[in-house]
């Protein structure tokens, strides 16, 4: 999803991955104020971001901890132990359900062995985002449907 947009990810990955982060929580807020129009995508319960390589050190493990105002908290956090509880983690969020997780995996090898085991542990039904088509083919293999990182992109708008 990083390398899907030509801003230079490749030079600052931990930069790249904060950036899409920061988006995806400011999508869940807009979403949630209902800011969106009527024909926007709303947000999953759960969104799952897999980080694999430099990448990880852009953001760390768990739950994204939501500052003023709900934006994601984003930052220098190489072996930070920042953490979110559900009460913090709700931020602007006012729709009917509550706001939802947006927890952050740092891929310990490969990144498409995370994003399958994380597609496997949310069970049938589960949306994974991808351009890569061998990926594709293994999470729809488990039950997942997929699209490509240029929805997401659109969807979320960066």
């Amino acid at each position: 999803m990083i390398g899907a947009g030509a801003d230079g990810w490749w030079r600052d990955r931990p930069g790249a991955a904060r950036r899409l982060i920061a988006a995806i929580s400011a999508w869940i807020d807009e979403s949630g104020v209902q800011r969106a129009s009527p024909e926007s995508v709303r947000p999953p319960e759960r969104i799952v971001v897999v980080l694999e390589g430099a990448a990880r050190s852009g953001y760390p493990a768990g739950p994204v901890a939501n500052g003023p105002g709900g934006k994601a908290v984003t930052g220098d956090f190489a072996g930070s132990s920042l953490r979110a509880d559900p009460v913090s983690a709700r931020g602007l969020w006012t729709g009917s359900a509550e706001r939802p997780a947006l927890e952050i995996v740092h891929a310990p090898g490969h990144g498409d062995d995370a994003i399958v085991a994380a597609a496997h542990d949310a069970g049938p039904g589960t949306l994974v985002i991808t351009s890569d088509r061998a990926l594709a083919g293994r999470v729809r293999m488990i039950g997942a449907s997929t699209r490509g990182a240029r929805w997401l992109r659109d969807t979320i708008g960066i």
